[in-house]
């Protein structure tokens, strides 16, 4: 039996890692080795069509990292044990089947098309087409994918630092259709790109952070002025601590009904999660509302333990209220209660968090911060002056309103 054919049976009888048979590149790959013994016309066909995806995923020059990508990307027994840090408690078997799935799929992925094209069986007949075909180069594997001396050390570091599936592959979420779905360009805000409010910030890291390091935490709230900062704060927190196995879903307000529906997908994975829920407000009679307190606290469908929920909004009471709403009507018989009704949905946070328009001295040096990130070159005097307009017509000062004024300058 030649290497080729060889890996190609191995390549068959993929088990932990069988998983990867459905992704594009090792899919077509399986194709094209599977062809060895098919007619020239379909082995050329599954060899171009081979040749035209790698095209297409940019990865004619790194068949290797390629194929081991979507072995990292894996979602199973192993990979979820792993980022658990559990997976030395699966049995022996087990992970001598992890074992011989890696080393099959790296000796797949550095089969050169050299190789595969001296093991078709008939080769000497496609000899005149085969100088011709394009070639691809295998490159390296993804570094975090072998076994040195068949350790699995290194490949179960990776998964505990960075998840597994797809919360390996992305790190920012949303859920649309009653699923989970990926966020393939997620705001990257860090923080160090924030200036002021370090307080309010300091008070939702720590809680952040205690959750990642399994310690007491509490869901957050973090109402305010529009402008301040919030949504970002949220944001670069999730990016803070993605290393450390965290990462964030968002959830339309409009959806919280499906609450119990996301719990159940995110309770047994070995990742933690920000449920983030942004601009929160409702109006009286809102069934979303009933809904987002038995989450918060005393619904059987409560949050699981993996994740926090970090709502902002720029109401503190949440529920919008007006001066009828608080008048004596006849047909309200406990005016008080249902006002503590009305109020009682963010006393359900754990940790509220205050976001107020800067002062203006803080406005000025929010805008002088950014404007010296920007390399912005214009004097002190002029730049305040500007900033100070450009709030006026804004309708108030915000950092919101900082950024806006010292991208403003590059378009004059």
């Amino acid at each position: 039996m030649n290497k080729v054919t060889n890996i190609r049976l191995r390549f068959a009888s993929l088990s932990v890692y069988r998983g990867i048979l459905t992704r594009s590149v090792p899919r077509a790959f399986y194709r094209l080795l599977s062809s060895l013994h098919c007619p020239p016309e379909q082995f050329l066909e599954r060899y171009g069509e081979f040749y035209s995806l790698i095209c297409e995923r940019g990865c004619a020059d790194s068949l290797a990292y390629a194929m081991t990508e979507a072995a990292l990307f894996d979602e199973n027994c192993f990979t979820k044990a792993a980022a658990a840090g559990t997976y030395r408690a699966l049995p022996a078997r087990v992970l001598d089947a992890v074992r011989r799935d890696g080393e099959t799929i790296l000796a797949a992925a550095m089969l050169s098309a050299d190789e595969v094209l001296e093991a078709y069986d008939f080769h000497n007949e496609i000899a005149g087409v085969a100088t011709s075909l394009p070639r691809w180069d295998c490159g390296a594997a993804a570094e975090s994918f072998c076994l040195p001396d068949g350790s699995l050390e290194k490949i179960a570091a990776y998964y505990r630092k960075n998840g597994c599936g797809i919360y390996a592959r992305y790190k920012a979420f949303v859920w649309r259709d009653g699923d989970i779905r990926p966020v393939l360009n997620y705001d990257t805000v860090s923080l160090d790109d924030f200036t002021g409010y370090e307080a309010q910030r300091k008070k939702v890291f720590d809680n952040t952070r205690s959750f990642v390091e399994g310690k007491s935490c509490n869901n957050c709230l973090l109402y305010g002025d529009m402008g301040t900062g919030k949504s970002s704060t949220v944001k670069a927190m999730a990016n803070a601590f993605r290393g450390d196995g965290l990462r964030i879903v968002e959830m339309p307000k409009e959806r919280l009904i499906d609450f119990p529906l996301l719990a159940d997908q995110i309770a047994r994975l070995p990742m933690k999660f920000i449920i983030f829920i942004d601009d929160l407000s409702f109006q009286h009679q809102d069934k979303s509302y009933t809904t987002l307190k038995a989450v918060l606290e005393g619904g059987l469908a409560s949050r699981p333990r993996n994740a926090l929920i970090y709502a902002t909004s720029n109401r503190r009471h949440l529920v919008r209220e007006k001066l009828s709403d608080r008048s004596y009507s006849v047909d309200d018989v406990h005016t008080r209660d249902n006002m503590q009704e009305t109020l009682s949905l963010s006393d359900r946070f754990g940790l509220t968090v205050c976001y107020t328009m800067p002062k203006k001295s803080d406005y000025l040096a929010i805008v002088a911060a950014m404007s010296r990130e920007k390399n912005v070159n214009i004097s002190d005097e002029a730049l305040f002056a500007g900033a100070e307009q450009f709030a006026l017509a804004k309708g108030g000062r915000s950092p919101r309103c900082a950024k806006q004024y010292v991208e403003s300058l590059f378009l004059s």
